[in-house]
């Protein structure tokens, strides 16, 4: 069976062996990009939108999952090295992300609490096994390569899979005393934002110090504007939590004035993105075509949207409403482009 499967690569079940076989361990931005401009519509008021791309984003996600199964039965070996590489490895953060995001979607749109609860409890063991997996793969591993080959943006996708729990631990329903949940919450966001500023440092130096070539740089750096946003977006989930009552509300002066610091930082990555991102396609020439991390682009764009919605209900800023207003737009059609240079590049992989 396997040998007719190599000859006729047409066959459906070779299109999926081969597509779990080279699975890119960050596919699953496509349900942390989806889910988050589902979110950013809803917010604005687009409903019809974002329920069409909650049933997109289920889709998604199932088939990813379904890939990734066959993986693990099928090619552990590829699993474990891209776990224990450096470049590749971050990638398996978006698997925690895009659950707790698409839990966030279930709670927000359709009030599912037990389902959001579901995707909490799932997230919460994939982000124990795969953040201590990979530090500890990445830490032991006797051939380091060199910090210009080593790191790039995806390395903060595990500050954004941190933020994305504190979301959602802050968003479902909870039968426990509620300052456990609050604190649980309080504790992820603040080891998110340690992630970022850790890791942000070295990317920083990498940027600034170090040969930057137009191939190198690739569009998970757009994640360094990203991982803040989220971070913006946890903040003030929990702002508006803490106004409630409870716990939260002794560490509101200082949940308020570190979130409006990470709302400052994404804004002032954009321009610097946007910059690089003009002199990589025009200057330097790269050619633009679909590659899975495009979807460390996408995402960015619309958590910016959604961390600043929730930043005007947080800090009643209506002013900044101004800003939604169009970056929602420009997320959605980043969202648009890049699902069909991704179904362009199906189309074409199952006609080779």
């Amino acid at each position: 069976m396997a040998a007719t499967i190599k000859e006729w690569p047409m066959c459906p079940i070779g299109l999926i062996r081969s597509a779990a076989a080279n699975l890119f361990p960050g596919y699953f931005a496509v349900v942390m990009a989806t889910g988050a401009t589902s979110i950013a519509l809803s917010l604005m008021g687009h409903n019809i939108l974002a329920l069409a791309l909650l049933a997109a984003n289920c889709l998604a996600y199932g088939f990813l999952w379904f890939l990734t199964a066959i993986r693990v039965l099928w090619y552990p070996a590829s699993l474990v090295d891209d776990m224990m590489s450096h470049a590749r490895g971050p990638g398996f953060f978006t698997l925690i992300a895009g659950t707790c995001i698409l839990g966030s979607q279930f709670q927000l749109l359709l009030g599912w609490n037990t389902v959001a609860a579901a995707f909490w409890w799932f997230g919460v063991i994939l982000w124990l096994v795969i953040m201590y997996l990979f530090f500890m793969a990445v830490t032991t591993r006797q051939d380091k390569p060199t910090l210009d080959t080593g790191i790039n943006g995806a390395w903060l996708l595990a500050a954004v899979s941190t933020q994305s729990v504190a979301i959602l631990t802050a968003l479902v329903p909870w039968s426990g005393p509620e300052d456990l949940r609050l604190f649980f919450a309080l504790c992820m966001f603040m080891i998110g934002c340690m992630l970022y500023l850790a890791i942000i440092t070295l990317i920083f130096y990498r940027l600034t110090f170090l040969k930057l070539s137009a191939e190198t740089l690739s569009p998970p750096y757009w994640i360094n504007m990203g991982a803040v946003a989220i971070a913006t977006l946890a903040g003030s989930t929990l702002i508006l939590r803490g106004q409630e009552g409870g716990l939260l509300v002794d560490f509101l002066p200082f949940m308020k004035g570190f979130t409006l610091f990470f709302w400052s930082i994404a804004s002032w990555w954009i321009p610097l993105l946007i910059g690089l991102t003009i002199w990589r396609h025009l200057i330097q020439r790269h050619k633009l075509r679909y590659e899975p991390q495009l979807w460390s682009l996408v995402f960015p764009l619309a958590m910016y949207t959604t961390g600043t919605i929730r930043l005007v209900d947080a800090l009643d800023t209506t002013f900044l409403m101004v800003i939604p207003a169009v970056t929602l737009w420009l997320a959605f059609g980043a969202w648009v482009i890049t699902s069909l240079g991704m179904w362009r590049h199906f189309v074409l992989l199952a006609r080779r």
